[in-house]
């Protein structure tokens, strides 16, 4: 697999609230890289295959913990949801649905094949390419070990054009972070183990530098808004070959 290949996903979707773990993550944007490397398409029918070896390189793990790790994924991202905006033809209006991200999966132990199915209301949402779609490179999210920090940098690449976001209540941020409403309740604990955490693994890891201002109402924070710029990227410091002028020498040079 490509580490370059084209993440995509609807900023519906990426704004949606849905609690997946760090393999279950990679494990879906490994299978929309591979759906889009395609060159016919895919359906709600189509099966897609991840392989563990695939996995172990990209996210720099061992074979063995590849293995491991989507195991344990196939045993619970079949039930893992999410709530997106679809289209209703009666009301002729759009309206909340709770859809599973797969329709099917298959884990072949021998020989560390995954195979899965998106849901239909899924598929569309990560195989177009338009203005209210956001694509970044895999290989941008490969170094995350926070599923946190994973959320994080989707949410805040929507707005790479500006380089800053609106306004995300709080609330409804922890929600697309992944939080429950009882998990890290307290702010200091909201702040260390999941924003804290997520925006430096971002800044250390992926090709953005991202700063936040906290807004308040009296002394309660109720959201925060992101700033980011992108990183330089490395010159390339390859030594040039001097060209030979018509009348020069090779042994004139050494």
């Amino acid at each position: 697999m490509n580490k370059s290949g084209l993440v995509v996903k609807s900023n519906e979707l990426i704004r949606a609230s849905y609690s997946l773990g760090l393999v279950e993550q990679r494990l879906i944007l490994m299978a929309i890289v591979t759906a889009r490397e395609t060159t016919h398409g895919i359906t709600a029918d189509t099966l897609l295959e991840i392989r563990a070896m695939d996995y172990a390189q990209l996210f720099n793990v061992t074979k063995q913990a590849a293995y491991m790790a989507l195991t344990d994924a196939v045993e619970t991202l079949f039930n893992r949801r999410a709530t997106v905006q679809v289209y209703d033809e009666q009301r002729n209006s759009l309206r909340p649905l709770t859809v599973r991200w797969v329709t099917a999966m298959h884990h072949e132990e021998n020989t560390g094949l995954i195979t899965l199915r998106f849901g239909h209301e899924v598929v569309p949402e990560i195989t177009r390419l338009e203005a209210n779609f956001t694509s970044y490179e895999l290989r941008q999210i490969s170094g995350l070990r926070s599923a946190y920090a994973v959320r994080l940098y989707e949410l805040l690449i929507q707005w790479k054009a500006s380089g800053i976001t609106p306004l995300l209540k709080l609330d409804e941020f922890r929600s697309q972070l992944g939080l429950l409403k009882h998990e890290y309740s307290q702010m200091c604990h909201f702040k260390k183990y999941a924003l804290d955490l997520a925006v430096s693994q971002v800044n250390e890891y992926t090709d953005i530098t991202v700063t936040y201002e906290q807004h308040k109402r009296g002394r309660t924070i109720t959201g925060f808004t992101f700033m980011f710029t992108q990183k330089k990227q490395p010159k390339d410091v390859t030594p040039k070959t001097k060209k030979l002028k018509p009348t020069e020498d090779i042994n004139s040079l050494l």
